[in-house]
């Protein structure tokens, strides 16, 4: 039976270990080949590359032998680098690469970062999917390395540090999807009123932010998502696609906050950067309905969202009751300054 890893500062004289694990990962994907001394010689005094770039280097020892790794460097303006990280074939779904991960997170915090960026090879399917359950998204473009295993890369990026929210693009909508369905499962889990009704499985739900990133891909649709401490929380969506004689107006859909992430204003500050959005859209109008009685309600009218109707019995709640709905417009001010966060 496998013991369980110890996570540890990196040492130079892991090199071996460091070296094997790195060789295993790569020997799953056709093509990726490593020259050592050609390509990669800071593996064999790893800590050392690390320590001069002011970065850090964990190792996960198992038995003697090392189950895992990665390190970290910082990049400037408050980003780091999550680098180098691997878990052995036999830990993969024990929690291991999620404390690797969080080893990284805590480390960054701590020293000021706000940010962690990343590089992954675009074969690695099975890390893209996991770096996505930790909140990251595509960011930025690919890039080639022109090396012996003729390596193109995907960025991936998140915010680490208090309440961001950050507008998604066609490739950060299409990498968001996992979350954002865990997102919209939850509330309506909670009971929002949000077109579903409980119980909600992910696959639907998957499928219904799988049809947003189209719609933001071709244009029709922006997309924002709230980042709380480090984990994708929360979202807002602004229509665009309006009829031929609306075109100054927009719908605002969908502002979601999952439960465990409330109170820290983060649908407030959704609400603020969707506005900004749609002023830079040029949509000088914007509509919204709500369930009545519902938090949101509250929230739109502290800012200053105005009722124009009541429809009773517009929907079910999960219990087969009726609810009614509330209608709220708001007219977009000629001059608007981005909000902070």
């Amino acid at each position: 039976m496998n013991l369980k890893p110890v996570l540890r500062e990196g040492r130079d004289d892991d090199a071996n270990g460091f070296i094997d694990l790195i060789s295993a990962c790569w020997a799953e994907y056709p093509g990726c080949i490593m020259d050592l001394d050609g390509e990669v010689p800071e593996l064999r005094a790893l800590a050392s590359y690390y320590a001069a770039q002011g970065g850090a280097l964990w190792a996960a020892e198992s038995g003697g032998t090392i189950a895992g790794m990665v390190a970290t460097r910082p990049l400037g303006d408050g980003a780091w680098e999550l680098c180098k990280m691997y878990a052995a074939a036999d830990q993969r779904g024990s929690g291991l690469a999620q404390s690797l991960c969080g080893a990284v997170e805590s480390h960054a915090r701590a020293a000021g970062g706000t940010r962690l960026k990343l590089w992954t090879d675009t074969r690695f399917d099975r890390a893209h999917r996991f770096y996505e359950k930790q909140s990251f998204v595509r960011a930025g473009p690919i890039r080639a390395l022109g090396d012996i295993s003729n390596s193109i890369e995907f960025a991936y990026a998140k915010p680490v540090a208090g309440v961001v929210v950050e507008r998604l693009d066609a490739a950060a909508s299409a990498s968001a999807e996992g979350r954002l369905a865990i997102i919209l499962r939850d509330c309506v889990e909670d009971g929002a009123s949000v077109s579903f009704l409980p119980p909600m499985d992910l696959a639907t739900a998957r499928a219904f932010w799988k049809r947003k990133s189209a719609e933001v891909a071709a244009g029709g649709r922006v997309l924002l998502a709230a980042w709380v401490d480090g984990t994708l929380a929360g979202t807002v969506m602004l229509d665009l696609a309006m009829p031929e004689n609306q075109q100054h107006r927009a719908d605002l859909q969908k502002l979601l906050v999952q439960p465990t992430a409330r109170r820290r204003g983060a649908a407030r500050l959704l609400m603020q950067h969707i506005e900004q959005h749609a002023h830079d859209a040029g949509r000088s109008l914007l509509v919204l309905d709500t369930r009545a009685g519902d938090p949101s309600e509250s929230l739109y009218r502290d800012l200053c969202w105005q009722e124009c109707g009541r429809i009773p019995d517009f929907a079910a709640n999960g219990d087969g009751s009726m609810c009614d709905t509330v209608l709220f417009y708001k007219r977009i001010l000629e001059s608007r300054t981005a909000p902070n966060g």
